[in-house]
């Protein structure tokens, strides 16, 4: 779970783009009830059923996932959400129970907010209420994508995705943290899959592997392995909420 060292935050707003595109006049309504935890891989934020009191944004380099359970035992991933959005309670009004599991996947530290003090805030504020809103448009279109990216592109473009669309949240960081066994849990399917299309992209020079981490040693090349899913989003994210996708530009602001 999150550590239990809470602390304020300070005055300068948390490295999260979503909080970062709201205007001084929102972000002045819910900043004092807001704090900050360091969380490591694969800690728990949500399981189906629990009771949705938490907003979590992701800062910097942390990275959540939305894990689906199955009945065959198997979590199956279904978006990533880093530091252009949050998790919990976002699309909801009032205390609903979560639906799926969200873990960390890449530690880090996170902003915290009580729902109650963002719904208060939403009732407050109709631009606050609009740039949610906005997002939730964002992220249900981020799931319609994954959902089509799922159906219709093969286990080695879904690999270079799910490897860009992480080094895009790490300011293009060429070491990504994930394990074979992580990998194939987001792209839904066996280690072995994985493991050969790992072996493939070694082979063209693209990536190498390191204890429990992707070195990708040519990006470019990576992302012409790739479907065209992570720039669709891109896409949609710019026209509905600009700036707020992770990007080199975005970064440097």
């Amino acid at each position: 779970m999150l550590s239990q060292g809470v602390t304020t935050l300070a005055r300068e707003r948390p490295y999260n783009n979503l909080l970062r595109r709201l205007s001084p006049a929102d972000y002045a309504l819910i900043s004092p009830y807001m704090s900050e935890d360091e969380a490591v891989p694969n800690d728990l934020l949500y399981s189906p059923g629990d009771d949705v009191q938490v907003v979590h944004f992701p800062c910097g380099p942390a990275l959540t996932s939305y894990l689906v359970p199955n009945e065959d035992g198997r979590d199956v991933e279904t978006i990533l959400v880093g530091r252009e959005g949050a998790v919990g309670g976002i699309v909801s009004e009032g205390f609903l129970p979560a639906y799926t599991r969200i873990v960390v996947k890449f530690g880090g530290p996170f902003a915290r907010l009580p729902l109650s003090r963002l719904a208060a805030a939403k009732l407050q504020s109709k631009t606050l209420r609009n740039v949610f809103a906005r997002y939730a448009d964002c992220m249900l279109a981020q799931m319609f994508q994954s959902t089509a990216c799922n159906a219709i592109h093969s286990i080695e473009q879904r690999t270079a995705k799910w490897i860009v669309a992480a080094m895009d949240r790490t300011d293009g960081e060429p070491i990504v943290p994930l394990t074979h066994e992580q990998l194939a849990t987001l792209l839904g399917v066996g280690r072995s899959y994985v493991s050969r299309v790992v072996q493939t992209f070694r082979a063209e020079g693209i990536l190498d592997t390191r204890r429990g981490a992707f070195m990708v040693r040519d990006f470019d090349a990576l992302k012409r392995r790739s479907c065209l899913c992570n720039e669709a989003v891109k896409t949609h994210f710019e026209e509905v909420l600009r700036g707020v996708y992770p990007t080199e530009q975005a970064a440097a602001s």
